[in-house]
């Protein structure tokens, strides 16, 4: 290597690390910027209602902080029962959904029937429509069914994702032609080939999507709160934004800091066993276009 070369080299070399070292101080400062939240909502536990509004982290006389915040959450009747209704309807609407638009995915990837074109240009064309347009159509409906203050206004409309049949759809055309013919000489039953062939090998985008409906039905506020009328069978968003009586009063305030601060164990606890199948079939899928 001559002279002038191995300079070049070094050079490209140093630029390189010096972009590579730009590009994570960047990184580093959104993902700091991403924390403030988090990190203010961690000290706000901590505070009396007269600080929350008066410091922006932690008071400056530490004596005053106080674990009051949790005792008055606990303390509340229906804080257990609000925990225990959003883990049940948020686990039990994500099995559904995800079994149904796994189904679905695979139905419309992998068999040819007619108005299958149609069919998906409609389901298109749903997805197009915001969701509070059909609010009152569905409350309507709610209604006539005798659902109203029933889990089952939540479970049946939330089973439904065309958003995941599409999702799962891009994932299954995936799976090879000649695995199926395979198993069907095999012997292998139609419903057998989705949950013996076809499910594991979409599974990254089974726990991309699991982790995705878990987090918004146990994020989901609107409609619970329109058709679940008594305080035992609210979620635990309702029921958190519940504890602020009194639009000018700060006494809900710090309960309200220390649910919220709860609220995200559960999503972080899926999070963590989900993460490898979230990122592999977040990646899949931008692989795929």
């Amino acid at each position: 290597m001559t002279p002038t070369s191995e300079f070049t080299s070094n050079r490209s070399s140093g630029r390189s690390i010096a972009v590579v070292i730009f590009l994570h101080v960047i990184v580093a400062a959104a993902a700091l910027v991403c924390f403030v939240p988090f990190i203010w909502l961690l000290c706000a536990v901590f505070k009396r209602g007269d600080d929350l509004f008066t410091s922006v982290l932690l008071p400056p006389d530490l004596h005053k902080l106080t674990l009051s915040n949790f005792h008055d959450l606990f303390n509340h009747e229906s804080f257990g029962w609000w925990m225990i209704n959003s883990i049940f309807l948020s686990s039990a609407i994500t099995v559904l959904v995800v079994t149904l638009s796994s189904l679905g995915g695979f139905v419309l990837a992998k068999y040819e029937f007619r108005g299958r074109g149609v069919l998906m240009l409609i389901m298109l064309f749903t997805m197009m429509i915001p969701s509070q347009v059909i609010i009152p159509g569905m409350y309507e409906l709610i209604w006539k069914l005798g659902w109203v203050n029933s889990y089952a206004a939540l479970l049946f409309p939330g089973a439904a994702s065309v958003f995941g049949v599409f999702l799962f759809r891009q994932a299954m055309a995936g799976v090879p032609d000649e695995l199926l013919h395979a198993a069907r000489v095999d012997g292998c039953s139609e419903f057998r080939l989705w949950w013996d062939i076809a499910l594991p090998v979409v599974r990254p985008m089974i726990g991309a999507f699991t982790l995705l409906s878990f987090i918004g039905n146990w994020n989901s506020f609107l409609w619970p709160q329109i058709v679940l009328q008594d305080d035992a069978k609210y979620t635990l968003p309702i029921g958190l934004a519940n504890l602020i009586s009194q639009p000018g009063s700060t006494a809900g305030y710090g309960p309200l800091m220390a649910g919220t601060l709860l609220s995200l164990i559960p999503i972080t606890v899926l999070f963590f066993f989900l993460q490898r199948d979230f990122i592999a079939g977040l990646s899949s899928g931008a692989l795929k276009g």
